[in-house]
């Protein structure tokens, strides 16, 4: 991408190259305001700094979001494919924002994306003949499926998931 026609990654750059930003050679660190900056201009740069209503969305705020769905997928996920599919969005932002955060704070916050991605791992299953590093997390689906009681379940995939094109694995459960 050309720095010049980007005005926010062009202040990241410029940020992280001459403040020093994260340097351990005896360079001066980054003020907290001067690291708030750089991670909202990497927010900016990723087109991740609003949410689909319009409000603003922190960095925290993000990785917060793809931790609520991490643990909704632990709990079992009650809702459709579709919807699944929709929330793990945070995710894919997240890999959109994270190289163009400073390197301090990227490092800093880089055991807890790796925990909940382990979480994720842990709570989901890969797709049948979808494996890969890239953009992994769009490669699986809940292990634990929850249903409404009384909705009718013949042991296959419950309503909202029947579009998946191979049978229900056995390490799939279904709850109520």
């Amino acid at each position: 991408m050309d720095v010049g026609s980007n005005p926010a990654l062009a202040a990241l750059t410029c940020f992280t190259c001459f403040t020093g930003f994260g340097r351990t050679d005896g360079m001066p660190m980054a003020t907290q305001e001067q690291e708030d900056t750089a991670v909202h201009a990497a927010m900016v740069a990723a087109d991740a700094d609003l949410w689909a209503g319009g409000q603003p969305c922190t960095f925290d705020a993000l990785l917060d979001y793809w931790g609520q769905r991490v643990a909704d997928v632990e709990e079992g996920y009650a809702w459709c494919l579709a919807d699944f599919d929709n929330e793990i969005w945070s995710r894919t932002t997240l890999a959109d924002v994270w190289p163009l955060l400073p390197p301090h704070f990227r490092s800093a916050q880089q055991p807890r994306l790796d925990e909940l991605d382990e979480r994720f791992r842990a709570a989901t299953i890969e797709w049948p003949g979808r494996s890969g590093e890239e953009q992994w997390w769009l490669r699986r689906f809940p292990r634990l499926l929850g249903i409404e009681p009384g909705d009718s379940y013949d042991g296959g995939w419950p309503a909202g998931w029947v579009r998946m094109p191979f049978p229900k694995p056995d390490a799939v459960r279904v709850i109520t």
